[in-house]
C-alpha cells in the first residue's frame, strides 16, 4: 500500500468518525428513529455513494467509529523522530556562534522553534501510548535516515563562518530528506490519527524549509 493509498483511507476513515460525531435529531435507521421521536439524541452517518445516510444511537455509533489504535509503525516513527529531531536541535545550536550568513542562522531558528515543541508533542504521545522498550542493541539510531554521523558532527562543530554555512545546509537538506522518508513510511503504515497528524506536519514544515536551505545552497 503506498502513501498516498494509504493517506486516502485514513481521511475518509476520519471523515466518518467526525461524521459519526455530529449530533443530530432525524429518524431513518428503525432503532434511531425510536429514539430521535422519544426526544433522544442520535447520530447521522452519511451513506456509501447511492445509498442513504443512517441514523445511529450513540452506542452504535462509537461501535462504528475506525479504530485508530496505535500500532508497531506508529510506536517506531514517534520513537525515532524523536531522536531524530534532537539531532537537528543540537546541529541548529550551532549556528548562532559559527554562522556567516543572517539566512542560515534564520533557518536554524526556524528549525529550533518547530522541531522543540515537537519532541514535546511526542514525549506526550508515548507517555500516553507506552510500548515495550526495543531490545538492547535492536535499532542503531545513527541508522536512520538523514542522520549525520559523528564525523560529521565533529567536523560541524569545529567550522565557523562560510564553511560551516555550506556545511549546515548540507548535512540539515539530508537530515530533513531523512525525515521526509520516516514520515512517509508512518502515513503508509501506521494507524494512529494523532501520528498521522504529526507526520504530516513533518512534511509540510521541512518540505518547506529544504526548499529554503537549496536555494541558499
Amino acid at each position: 500500500m503506498d502513501m498516498a493509498n494509504a493517506s486516502v483511507g485514513r481521511f475518509l476513515g476520519t471523515a466518518l468518525a467526525a461524521a459519526l460525531l455530529l449530533l443530530l435529531t432525524g429518524c431513518e435507521d428503525d432503532g434511531a428513529a425510536d429514539a430521535a421521536e422519544g426526544g433522544a439524541t442520535v447520530v447521522v452517518a452519511p451513506g456509501r455513494p447511492g445509498e442513504k445516510a443512517r441514523t445511529l444511537t450513540p452506542e452504535q455509533a462509537a461501535r462504528e467509529r475506525p479504530d485508530d489504535s496505535p500500532n508497531a509503525a506508529d510506536h517506531a516513527y514517534v520513537r525515532n523522530m524523536t531522536e531524530h529531531h534532537r539531532q537537528a536541535l543540537a546541529m541548529s545550536a550551532l549556528a548562532p556562534d559559527r554562522a556567516a550568513a543572517d539566512g542560515v542562522k534564520r533557518v536554524a531558528e526556524r528549525i529550533a522553534a518547530a522541531q522543540a515543541p515537537e519532541i514535546g508533542a511526542m514525549d506526550k504521545w508515548l507517555t500516553r501510548h507506552p510500548a515495550p522498550a526495543p531490545a538492547p542493541g535492536g535499532h542503531d539510531h545513527a541508522a536512520m535516515p538523514g542522520m549525520a554521523t559523528p564525523q560529521q558532527l565533529e567536523e560541524l562543530r569545529g567550522a565557523k563562518g562560510a564553511d560551516f554555512d555550506r556545511l549546515f545546509l548540507k548535512l540539515m537538506t539530508a537530515h530533513h530528506e531523512g525525515a521526509l522518508k520516516m514520515a512517509g513510511e508512518a502515513l503508509a503504515q501506521g494507524n494512529n490519527v494523532a501520528v498521522e497528524e504529526m507526520a504530516t506536519e513533518v512534511v509540510a514544515t521541512q518540505s518547506a524549509e529544504i526548499h529554503r536551505m537549496r536555494a541558499m545552497g
